[in-house]
């Protein structure tokens, strides 16, 4: 590679030489922390300069990532921003204050650092979370916000000891890693609950109460669940931002709430994201209600999310989300009944790893589909998918890539017709990717 290395050759390097889940699956995957922990000790444990907060759960995880980070850079905080896995670019997992770490910080760190990547043979996920702590104690933040990867008990970003922690839900994912009933999907989250460290829980569920109950008394920390301190009323909602009125339950106050998180799921995710600012505020953080419902409307802006019940394009309608679980494309689903369209085109893919009849289920029959793939090794064909698809009654046509898939969809697209992306971060990436978003990126 050399040490005059460029961005591709870095990224390709990492690419090739480590085992990558969002790749390979399972096989990527390693038991325990050893390679985290070894990385962190040779890079002068970086994970304990900085405070943080540490967020897991099935379903957004990322969003909620993102919306505290606005809200801590809405009040004047440096904040780390640490979540995964990338749509478009690979910087956008590691950001501060909203902006991705430079191409030349990214070679800088491999080219100084292979020796190390070559001894320990990490993981593609090990190695970028030990690059985010790095940047993050070398930036001095004010605090980072860190979403798991996968799981939490065993999760690389399991090594911090955080501020506070946060489980945004539960439901079934990845079954053959975290476990087949939602306890003990939950026992893996709740891997992420520290001795005398409080706890939210984003949505309350009969079937993990107990999980998340004894974890939090034997680990002695406080268990608050966000759906007991807020309420949330919807009273208006467009392609830009959706209306609350947001209660705070223990105080009886009503304020008025304005979100760039135009998903209908993502009122779960603001109730967290109030009761994390309340919990910081209690942490010596000068973060106010008002601040946090200001940060609201701007969370795109502020940190760079995307994927997330997004409108690329009002006329003809495309919007795209990065659900993958029947948890994700549930609520999809019911919010794309909603749009009100003379044709509606669907373009989808999905990786081998996902009950893929029990997602399908939820798509509408009355919709033109577009199968595709990713070009990864964990994707499920294109022609494997029509097949199972046709089975339950969707009808469309199999294409090669994503970009293909999209094209073809808005050839066939009206002006008042409307186009979904869905099934993967890797389909709405390649998308993204190919509507121009990298022109985005080229500037930064």
């Amino acid at each position: 590679m050399g040490n005059a290395a460029t961005y591709q050759e870095t990224l390709d390097y990492l690419y090739e030489k480590l085992p990558m889940f969002s790749r390979i699956g399972k096989a990527a995957l390693k038991p325990d922390l050893t390679n985290t922990l070894k990385l962190c000790t040779a890079l002068g444990d970086p994970q304990h300069k900085f405070k943080s907060v540490h967020i897991a759960g099935t379903n957004g995880k990322g969003s909620t990532s993102h919306a505290i980070a606005a809200v801590c850079q809405h009040h004047g905080y440096k904040t780390g921003l640490y979540t995964s896995p990338h749509l478009v670019d690979f910087r956008e997992r590691i950001r501060i204050n909203g902006q991705p770490v430079s191409k030349e910080w990214v070679v800088d760190f491999v080219a100084k650092h292979r020796a190390l990547i070559e001894e320990v043979q990490p993981s593609f996920f090990e190695i970028t979370v030990a690059m985010a702590f790095d940047a993050f104690a070398e930036a001095n933040v004010d605090i980072a916000i860190i979403e798991t990867g996968l799981g939490g008990r065993l999760d690389s970003t399991n090594v911090i000891t955080p501020l506070l922690s946060i489980i945004t839900n539960i439901s079934y994912d990845h079954k053959d890693l975290l476990g087949n009933t939602l306890p003990e999907i939950a026992a893996e989250k709740a891997g992420i609950i520290k001795p005398n460290v409080p706890v939210i829980i984003g949505e309350q569920q009969d079937e993990t109460e107990r999980v998340f109950f004894e974890h939090s008394v034997h680990k002695q920390s406080p268990l608050y669940y966000a759906q007991s301190l807020w309420g949330m009323v919807r009273v208006k909602q467009d392609a830009q931002y959706q209306y609350y009125k947001a209660v705070n339950n223990a105080q009886r106050e009503m304020y008025d709430l304005k979100t760039d998180l135009t998903g209908n799921y993502q009122q779960h995710n603001i109730k967290t994201v109030l009761t994390a600012a309340t919990m910081l505020s209690h942490y010596g953080y000068n973060i106010t209600t008002e601040g946090a419902i200001a940060a609201l409307a701007n969370v795109k802006g502020a940190t760079g999310l995307h994927g997330r019940w997004e409108w690329l394009q009002q006329s003809p309608a495309i919007i795209c989300d990065v659900a993958h679980n029947p948890a994700g494309l549930k609520e999809v689903m019911a919010q794309w009944n909603s749009v009100v369209a003379v044709n509606k085109h669907i373009v989808v893919g999905f990786v081998k790893d996902k009950d893929v009849e029990e997602a399908l289920a939820l798509f509408p029959k009355d919709a033109t589909y577009y199968f595709c793939n990713a070009q990864i090794l964990r994707a499920l064909p294109a022609t494997e998918l029509k097949e199972i698809a046709e089975r339950m009654g969707l009808t469309g046509n199999a294409y090669a890539t994503v970009a293909d898939a999209v094209t073809a969809a808005k050839e066939a697209m009206a002006n008042d017709d409307a186009m979904l992306i869905t099934g993967s971060f890797f389909i709405v990436g390649d998308a993204m990717g190919m509507l121009e978003m990298e022109k985005v990126w080229a500037k930064i």
